[in-house]
């Protein structure tokens, strides 16, 4: 027998097996994957109504998208645990592993970790919401985003502002609410009347509908 009728022996026995395999379990992982692939889909349509439905509540938006995200997050483990034992694998040795895996990882990565950690304080406790003026370590803008990782504020000339959350909890926070103070500077001419110009400036910014009556 010479090596080509050794190795078309070989291939015959690995498509048997795999043919074997097929029949078996085929229909089984097929299915297994179908209803994983749905299952990502409902996980994704669930958390953005639970989301949808907590803003509906008049509950702050940066609180219902993480509330949306912590179901999307739960019901994507359920999913993952169903799906695991439709192919007959045991989870206990893979839980055992992910909480070994989650300590070593947790020493290793500890900065980012405490920025998640400041970043649930912030949503929880709501010091500030998106669309407040905040001034916080000498950085002044409008709250545009809470993550858990970061604040994303916008500053006076439009630029992005992205602070870690590690660096605003236990902060003096100066939160002007949705209202601010704007200071600027107009030169006039040496002969106009300044008190004309001071009128028709004031009846400018009264016509503006997004300017307050009163500080």
């Amino acid at each position: 027998m010479n090596d080509l009728e050794i190795n078309l022996d070989t291939a015959g026995t690995i498509i048997d097996k795999v043919t074997e395999f097929a029949v078996a379990y085929g229909f089984q992982i097929l299915g297994s994957l179908i209803i994983f692939l749905i299952g990502l889909k409902l996980t994704s349509w669930a958390g953005a109504k639970t989301a949808q439905f907590a803003l509906n509540r008049n509950i702050d938006q940066t609180l219902s998208v993480f509330i949306g995200n912590v179901m999307r997050i739960l019901l994507l483990a359920m999913l993952v645990i169903i799906t695991l034992g439709n192919f007959g694998i045991s989870i206990a040795p893979l839980i055992a592993l992910a909480g070994a895996s989650a300590f070593g990882l947790t020493l290793a990565i500890q900065g980012p970790l405490s920025n998640y950690g400041a970043g649930l304080a912030i949503i929880l406790t709501r010091p500030f919401i998106v669309g407040d003026t905040i001034t916080v370590r000498r950085v002044s803008g409008v709250v545009e985003e809470i993550t858990l990782a970061a604040t994303v504020l916008t500053g006076e000339d439009r630029e992005k502002i992205t602070i870690p959350n590690k660096e605003i909890v236990g902060q003096i926070i100066v939160n002007s609410f949705d209202q601010r103070v704007v200071e600027t500077r107009i030169a006039i001419a040496a002969d106009t009347q300044i008190d004309a110009a001071v009128a028709s400036l004031r009846d400018m910014i009264a016509a503006q509908i997004n300017v307050c009556d009163e500080p």
